[in-house]
């Protein structure tokens, strides 16, 4: 059965995402990775983790900057540290971290706190003491400051600060990681629309592409699009085209896209913190057969590895039908990195499982239903110039898996106004026009 979509409100008509199980189930999911761990607790100050066991959010501009964190403790419940005066906003808006009992309890796990702002605030002011001791604090009040404690990313003070406090720092990103490798089917829901509202993107993309237009221009009509349809943050859109395509640079420029131009884009948003990584590839006004032949082959290894995806099949399986870096003109596959690539796709766009020649034939991970991941896959042309690229998104079913990107890539598509494919053939405006009148019945030319 297909997975289902719905609109983004809420309704009393219809079951739909239903938020107060997705934070339930995200953070039962964090506890039972934290205890299959050797570790008494997990630290985060990384943006995504943090909402997953906590679901708080303050907005797109503190993900890069390491200035909130949140603990969780073998069988307690988590507690963020959080910027000024949004620590007071979650225990205004944020009844699950409500944890006291009206008796003197314990206190709310939302509180105000900071860190150390990538070294803006001056070293002797001690802020990332101020960090260690709360952590230590909390550990020794549930008995676990002799227990290794898990971080995930943080800056170099606050890891001496916490060993100063005698605490057993060890990595803590792969609790995190497992715990969010099987998507709760609230997530695939979330996963899927953000998907749809790509879907609406291209479309609009594919009506306005031709000869004239940039690439940063086409940057900006996607985004107007995903921020219209709701989108919560347009983490990016790669548009490629011309002789940029090969090699692929990974960034978009203000490029005049040109006539016979081949054009690849990735959009990637976020749709309540689930996220998209979404490649397509176009012939803008004419398509080349170098451009058509590469992208038959760029299809094929992608037909290839879905027809391969189902449970109990491995990141090895899939990549050993792609092709080798040497193949398509790398010296390695550290050179060739990510464009024959696979990964899992949650609250951030490269999770668990990774699929890459670099490490998957040597290190495999088994594919699982719940699984959530793209695949992509590139080829450049034989023009020596054009390449194609195309990225589609899947959920591992129990028997399968299911293509969540559905905006058409079965073929390579023309954009433009100047000349349109008829027939599988390149022909002149003049041509499409005659074909198109004769369509319609009314003979004129």
């Amino acid at each position: 059965m297909a997975i289902r979509t719905y609109g983004p409100n809420a309704v009393d008509w219809e079951e739909r995402i239903d938020l107060d199980r997705l934070r339930g189930q995200r953070l039962a999911r964090l506890h039972e990775s934290l205890n299959r761990s050797e570790l008494g607790a997990v630290l985060s100050f990384d943006f995504a983790n943090i909402r997953y066991m906590t679901a708080t959010h303050i907005g797109t501009w503190a993900m890069d900057k390491l200035i909130r964190f949140a603990l969780l403790v073998r069988d307690g419940e988590p507690v963020v540290w959080d910027f000024g005066s949004a620590a007071r906003h979650h225990q205004l808006y944020n009844p699950w971290l409500d944890y006291s009992d009206g008796k003197g309890g314990p206190p709310t796990g939302a509180r105000a706190g900071i860190s150390t702002l990538r070294g803006a605030f001056h070293p002797d002011a001690g802020i990332a003491q101020d960090v260690a001791a709360k952590i230590a604090a909390e550990l020794r009040d549930h008995g676990l400051a002799n227990e290794p404690l898990g971080v995930d990313v943080a800056e170099m003070p606050v890891l001496a600060a916490l060993r100063a406090e005698g605490i057993d720092v060890v990595d803590g990103q792969q609790v995190f990681l497992e715990a969010r490798r099987i998507k709760t089917g609230d997530e695939i829901a979330l996963l899927t629309q953000a998907c749809a509202m790509v879907d609406a993107a291209y479309e609009e993309l594919y009506g306005h592409l031709r000869p004239g237009v940039r690439e940063n221009e086409c940057v900006g009509l996607v985004s107007k699009v995903l921020y219209d349809l709701g989108s919560e943050y347009v983490e990016g859109v790669n548009a490629i085209s011309g002789e940029r395509c090969s090699p692929h640079p990974h960034v978009y420029s203000d490029r005049l896209i040109r006539p016979g131009d081949p054009a690849f884009f990735d959009i990637l948003h976020s749709h309540l913190g689930y996220r998209t990584c979404y490649y397509r590839t176009f012939a803008v006004g004419s398509a080349s057969g170098a451009q058509r032949d590469a992208y038959v082959r760029c299809r094929e290894y992608m037909d290839q590895a879905i027809a391969l995806v189902r449970p109990g099949a491995t990141t090895a399986d899939i990549v050993r039908v792609w092709p080798r870096a040497e193949e398509f003109g790398f010296a390695d596959e550290t050179a060739a990195f990510a464009l024959q690539y696979g990964h899992g796709v949650g609250l951030s766009i490269w999770e668990k499982p990774i699929f890459s020649r670099l490490v998957s034939l040597d290190h495999p991970e088994v594919l699982e239903e719940g699984m959530v991941f793209a695949l992509e896959t590139y080829w450049p042309a034989a023009d020596g110039w054009s390449a194609a690229r195309i990225e589609e998104e899947l959920v591992v079913t129990a028997d399968g898996c299911e293509v969540i990107t559905k905006f058409p890539a079965e073929e390579l598509l023309v954009a433009g106004r100047k000349y349109w494919t008829v027939g599988g053939e390149l022909n002149t405006r003049r041509e499409a026009q005659s074909h198109l009148n004769t369509s319609r019945g009314d003979g004129a030319d």
